[in-house]
């Protein structure tokens, strides 16, 4: 896994324990985190599409 893709999810778990202790609290300004590990989600999600399109393409290089 790249170093990357580590820290957002890294990022996203702690933006999302971050939340629900927020709520817990009763504190809405917990909902600021949600989107943050909206966007660390995407970065992960994007990182992890982009390996995996390179090792299919390293993988028809070696085939042909």
């Amino acid at each position: 896994m790249p170093r990357t893709s580590l820290l957002a999810l890294i990022v996203v778990a702690l933006a999302l324990v971050a939340a629900v202790f927020s709520l817990t609290q009763g504190l809405w300004l917990g909902l600021i985190w949600l989107p943050l590990a909206g966007v660390a989600s995407n970065v992960l999600w994007m990182n992890r599409r982009r390996e995996k399109i390179a090792a299919a393409a390293a993988a028809a290089a070696e085939q042909a």
